[in-house]
């Protein structure tokens, strides 16, 4: 079967902020990963996935928010591809201390954004190894090429955090309060398993 390039290119959204989540459905399917967490699979997705425990501006109650991060000299570094738009982003510049959950445990952090030009450099071109395709579609979708002049030269359409350590209070993380759900999900296939054997 003959597969049709152009189908797929015209179906592929062509700027990075057309897949914001506007709809209920959209916002609930970036929130599968808090679930999972919920769960307790974090510490599966947990390796690449990061959940951001921050307060709401305007409410002042914790909201959780899971994000894409990537580690570089023992340090957690993550992008906000929808900028200021994103309400979470909003939420972390009006108080950036923030909780962390990955697969190393819950971190209490401060949230920084990266304006220095090195640091923000080496983020981009370590994104750039190890997820070539996604970081150079967000580069290229906000019309900037993946070169260390033309990232600098639009330093401010670019929103990098980094996450540093504090002793400061943060809000609580997320609990893992639905694992009781995988105990009952294997009592029923054990007690189901006799009758889907006789109606086969």
């Amino acid at each position: 079967m003959k597969i049709n390039t152009q189908l797929i290119k015209n179906w592929i959204p062509k700027k990075m902020q057309d897949i914001y989540p506007d709809t209920k459905i959209e916002k609930a399917l970036f929130k599968l990963p808090i679930l999972f967490w919920r769960l307790g699979l974090g510490p599966i997705q947990g390796r690449i996935i990061m959940i951001i425990t921050h307060i709401g501006r305007k409410t002042g109650i914790p909201h959780h928010t899971a994000v894409e991060f990537h580690t570089m000299n023992g340090i957690k570094y993550i992008p906000c591809a929808f900028g200021s738009k994103s309400q979470w982003y909003r939420n972390i510049m009006a108080n950036p201390r923030v909780t962390i959950q990955t697969a190393d445990g819950t971190e209490q952090m401060i949230a920084i954004r990266i304006t220095q030009d090195d640091e923000l450099v080496s983020v981009i071109e370590m994104i750039l190894n190890r997820n070539p395709s996604l970081m150079n579609w967000y580069l290229e979708s906000i019309g900037i090429a993946p070169n260390r002049e033309e990232i600098l030269a639009n330093k401010e359409q670019l929103v990098f955090l980094r996450f540093d350590p504090t002793s400061d209070p943060t809000p609580h993380g997320l609990d893992v309060d639905l694992a009781w759900i995988w105990p009952l999900f294997l009592l029923w296939l054990f007690i189901s398993r006799p009758f889907r054997r006789r109606k086969n």
